[in-house]
Formats: structure tokens, sequence, C-alpha cells
């Protein structure tokens, strides 16, 4: 960049930030330990001149945002702290349907693509009955308001501009239909109910939602969701955490797509897959 025009441009964003903080000269000056009348050759003065390096970080640190913005070496006003603070965030994540924190994030993202690894089943497919075994004992939620919620969700995901593609796990497909390891004590009633919910949603929805099966033995993904371009979040037990670097939410995306394109299971094929392991339930 030109001098003059970097000169011109540290003098327009100074005047900004000092707009934005609702801070006066006066109190700048006071701030960095400097005279009014320096502040006033700052946001006034003409050519390509710019100010030390102690008075742009002065500057900077005072109205909490970045030096390299200042002069145009940046186009993220937050400060270096404010950019590490803001690129992950951790939130408490109690035991139970999806929460008004995840709520929220799909909002946020309506529009984007949403990729999405489940812990177990995904929630808002859960019939009224799958619920009330996985969830009323420790939450003490009575079914109805389980279901209300789950349906609220789904009503949303309806409604939604966005497509929705879901990654699972072969074994927790297999392990939910044949009731065994985390399943051993649903019901089979519980179970078949179940299928035929997962069968009517995945075909009704589809291709906007999109289910695929990956082989756990040669790939793996926790708990995660993927919000377009904008941030991922990983589902701890107790916690989400959430980045919104670039970076990250590319390198957990192109994880995300290893996971489909060399999925065992098709979205084409999910709902035959689910079929054929019905079939052999009892």
């Amino acid at each position: 960049m030109d001098k003059r025009l970097r000169a011109e441009q540290f003098r327009n964003r100074l005047a900004l930030a000092m707009q934005d903080s609702q801070t006066n000269q006066s109190a700048l000056a006071r701030q960095i330990g400097v005279d009014r009348s320096t502040i006033s050759q700052l946001l006034s003065g003409e050519g390509a001149r710019l100010p030390n390096a102690h008075v742009v970080g002065a500057c900077a640190s005072a109205l909490g945002i970045s030096s390299d913005w200042l002069l145009s070496l940046s186009d993220r006003s937050e400060s270096a702290a404010d950019l590490v603070a803001n690129a992950l965030s951790l939130t408490k994540a109690p035991r139970a349907l999806v929460d008004e924190h995840v709520f929220r994030w799909y909002q946020e993202a309506d529009g984007y693509k949403i990729r999405h690894v489940p812990a177990g089943l995904p929630d808002m497919f859960k019939t009224k009955a799958m619920l009330e075994w996985e969830y009323s004992p420790h939450l003490g939620r009575t079914a109805e308001q389980a279901m209300a919620a789950s349906e609220d969700r789904l009503t949303w995901m309806r409604s939604a501009r966005s497509d929705f593609e879901i990654a699972m796990p072969l074994f927790e497909i297999h392990s939910f239909v044949h009731g065994a390891g985390y399943y051993h004590s649903l019901p089979e009633e519980t179970r078949l109910e179940q299928i035929e919910r997962l069968l009517e949603l995945s075909e009704q929805l589809y291709p906007r939602l999109r289910i695929y099966l990956f082989d756990a033995r040669r790939l793996y993904c926790a708990p995660i969701t993927i919000f377009g371009p904008l941030l991922c979040v990983f589902y701890t037990g107790g916690h989400y955490m959430a980045f919104r670097d670039r970076e990250r939410v590319e390198a957990f995306s192109d994880h995300f797509d290893t996971l489909i394109r060399e999925a065992s299971e098709t979205a084409r094929g999910f709902t035959t897959h689910l079929r054929e392991l019905r079939a052999k339930v009892g």
C-alpha cells in the first residue's frame, strides 16, 4: 500500500476506533501519556508520515484493537488476545436434548451446509419411547417434554435453507438395531419403532438430509458438528468446544469429507442397509 494511503487509513481507523469506544481526544491522550495536541495531529495530519511504533501500540492497547489493523496490515480489528479468545470457546453441555447453545449455532448457520457426527443416534430423529428410555432417568423430564423439544428442532430443520450431512459409525447403527452394548436394555419394540422413524425421515428429507455410515476400524471421528465455514463444535460429554478460526474449521471439514468419501454405506444406500438390518431383528 502507498505510504500516503496507509497514513490516511491510519487516521480514519483511529477516528473510527475512538468513536466506537466513545473515547475523546483528551481521554485517549491521558491513557497513553501524551499531550492532547499529539492526538489532534494524529487525526488531522496530512502526508505520508505515520506515528512511531510506541504511539501506535499505545493507541491500540487503550482502544482494545489491533495495531496491525490501525496500520492496515490486517482487516481484523480485534486485539491478538481477543482473536484467540474468539477462536476457541468452551460451553457447558448438559446431558440432554439439543440445547439452546446448539440451536443458536444451527440458526446462525442457516443456509450453509451442516455436517454432523453424532454421539449416538441423532436426537432430532428419535421417537418418544427412545427419548424416554435415554433421557428421563437423569433429566427428570416427561417424555412429552422431550418429544416436544425434539419436534421443535426437526420442524426448524425442515424449514431451514441448509443441507444436512450426517456421518455415523457402522457399529453404532448395528449395535442399536441388535440391542447390543449401550442399547442392550432397549426393548425390541422400541428399536423397531425407531428404525421405522429413521427410514421415514431419511426418505422424506432426502436429498437435503443425507446419512452416511463409515467403518470406525478404518476411520475415527469424535462427535462434532461443522456449521458451514463459520465454526465447528466438538461434544466432549460435559462441554462443547467451539472453534471459529478458518484454518481449524477447514481442517475438520476436510476430515468430515474423508468420512463421506470413504463411507461404507452412502446416503443412497442407507435406507436399504437399515432395512436389511431390520429384517434380522428377532
